[in-house]
């Protein structure tokens, strides 16, 4: 079990706030260390402090949870967003994961789904339930149909040992599990893993888990 994931919160209506603290509170290794009424005031609170997760609600007054989701993604590279929403909409889970969130949660998920999102979030990068996979499907499978084009010049070449590590990402293995699945030092599955983000363009984690499977690079 993880221990002591600092967990912020950012949502304009203080009785669901106070409703999630609640559902965490029986997880010791949880600690909610703030809250905040909307974006503008979340970036505010981390110029002083920063989480590992934050629940970032969507639609809030002065910045929404989209924009507040780009400009953690911006700022704060470390920190996870999991975007915690009453939106259901394919597009809107889409927007958000390609532009740098973690995960993608409805506010009538279960405790359990919240929590175990927390703790896949913060040890591997990403927590795809079925609503993100479903959603990311249907984009893909769209694009193909609608878009795809042959060429090779953009073409992204990995090595075997780079797909390897890709691979193993995509099925949620940690750097520690990488390392020992591979014989290789945690160290150099970090620079493989920082190689795969270069090569791929991808901003994060939860980016090339989204290239390998446009790419059919997993199954």
């Amino acid at each position: 079990m993880v221990n002591n994931i600092k967990v912020a919160i950012a949502d304009d209506h203080k009785i669901f706030r106070s409703g999630v603290i609640n559902t965490l509170t029986p997880y010791e290794n949880i600690s909610v260390v703030f809250e905040a009424e909307d974006g503008a005031h979340l970036l505010q609170i981390m110029e002083e402090q920063q989480p590992d997760v934050i629940l970032m609600d969507l639609k809030m007054p002065n910045m929404d949870g989209i924009e507040a989701t780009k400009k953690v993604r911006e700022k704060y590279a470390n920190v996870k967003v999991i975007v915690l929403t009453m939106y259901e909409d394919d597009n809107f889970i889409v927007h958000l994961i390609e532009n740098g969130a973690n995960a993608y949660l409805l506010k009538n998920a279960e405790p359990g789904e919240i929590y175990e999102a927390i703790c896949t979030t913060y040890e591997k990068g990403f927590y795809f339930n079925e609503n993100v996979n479903l959603a990311l499907l249907k984009k893909v499978m769209h694009k193909n149909k609608q878009h795809f084009k042959p060429t090779f010049q953009n073409e992204v070449q990995l090595t075997d040992r780079e797909l390897e590590v890709l691979r193993l990402i995509c099925n949620e293995y940690t750097t520690q599990e990488i390392s020992k699945e591979i014989f290789l030092s945690p160290r150099t599955v970090e620079g493989l893993r920082q190689k795969l983000l270069e090569k791929t363009g991808a901003k994060n984690i939860v980016g090339l888990v989204m290239h390998a499977f446009r790419n059919g690079l997993i199954e």
